[in-house]
């Protein structure tokens, strides 16, 4: 494809956050976003492509749709597969694999079609089979319509390239700056995170407050292909927005390992001079210097990590020290369990629909600003 040519370019996310990533494509000037099942569709060509996976926070992956068509046989899956302009998006030398899914089509074995599109790849371009790495090229065929698209990402985009330690059941990335928005944080206020594990909740709270790109430290997918423009992308990159935020961002945690790792992971992003970790147990913890702002924290639920009835009790000192201290300050609970973020006795909001977390559905119980 041209690389002034307008394509269909498709954001993956949790089920449930579609919304909330669309608002952010929408705020970072992004044409035609619209949400859909899995996702967010916007129109562009490939330096949208490279600016979502630099810019996006809460993106998992960014996909290039290729072609569309409608396939009722393999042999038919098999000629079309050959009129795909491969030569404008991969490279001859680059290893390519492809993955295919099968849904509600006459062409339902999976296999047998990424089989197909394989080997019109290598017969058409000359791009030899990557066993594992290499390219990923997605073939979606359902109720008989195939789409094929190329993965611009890579590695999963929450892998931002600076958390080398993590802590049991750790929060992605991804989700958790979809819930900073969801909690409404734009980077204007102070954060805290009173159990904040590996630092996730904080490190993302501090890059938005930042202005940094969530892509600025890792390679993509996008730089082995075709339409790969090295001097424009550096150009790009380049472009730097970074501010002094007004307030710090803060974490707490009893575990002094936890508070450890955080420090670690938030000098590895840079972002040490304006985030602070301290061990405290909930009954320490107390607000940080500034106005009110946002409280949020992914307690143990007890499916994963504990008992839930042995829970209770930390979810109820967490309501009663919140209540006390924290006058003024919002609240974002993320747990699997309703009657755990009850017992908070906190005035929760009505809750949004729950999403895909570590195996769990968990949701993200709000509070507005505490009397």
């Amino acid at each position: 494809m041209p690389r002034d040519k307008d394509f269909e370019i498709f954001l993956a996310t949790a089920p449930g956050l579609e919304p909330v990533l669309c608002d952010e494509v929408r705020h970072k000037g992004f044409r035609q976003p619209k949400p859909v099942p899995g996702g967010v569709t916007l129109r562009g060509g490939w330096p949208e492509v490279w600016r979502a996976n630099l810019w996006i926070r809460g993106a998992g992956r960014v996909l290039a749709r290729l072609d569309a068509f409608h396939v009722r046989h393999l042999a038919q899956l098999d000629d079309r597969a050959r009129q795909v302009p491969w030569a404008g998006v991969l490279r001859p030398d680059i290893p390519v694999r492809v993955e295919a899914t099968c849904a509600g089509s006459r062409i339902w074995h999976s296999g047998a079609a990424a089989e197909r599109i394989e080997r019109a790849i290598r017969e058409t371009l000359g791009a030899p089979r990557a066993e594992a790495g290499g390219i990923l090229v997605r073939a979606r065929i359902e109720d008989d319509l195939c789409t094929i698209s190329v993965d611009t990402s890579g590695e999963p985009l929450h892998k931002r390239g600076y958390k080398e330690a993590v802590n049991p059941a750790p929060m992605r990335e991804t989700m958790a700056s979809l819930l900073l928005r969801q909690c409404g944080y734009d980077g204007s206020e102070p954060v805290l995170d009173p159990m904040c594990g590996a630092g996730t909740f904080v490190i993302e709270a501090a890059e938005i407050a930042a202005r940094l790109n969530p892509g600025r430290a890792r390679p993509f997918a996008f730089e082995q292909l075709a339409s790969f423009d090295a001097a424009e992308w550096q150009r790009m990159r380049a472009v730097s927005s970074r501010r002094v935020p007004a307030f710090r961002c803060h974490g707490s945690d009893r575990d002094a390992g936890a508070i450890e790792m955080s420090r670690a992971n938030a000098a590895r992003a840079g972002v040490t001079e304006i985030t602070e970790f301290r061990q405290a147990t909930i009954s320490e913890v107390e607000p940080p210097e500034g106005p009110p702002g946002l409280v949020i924290v992914n307690p143990p639920y007890g499916t994963r990590l504990g008992d839930r009835g042995a829970l209770v009790p930390l979810y109820r000192a967490l309501g009663q020290v919140l209540r006390s201290r924290f006058a003024g300050w919002r609240v974002g609970i993320v747990t699997s369990e309703p009657g755990l973020a009850r017992a908070t006795g906190l005035p929760l909001q009505p809750a949004g629909p729950p999403v895909p977390h570590g195996g769990l559905r968990v949701t993200l119980f709000r509070t507005g600003p505490l009397g």
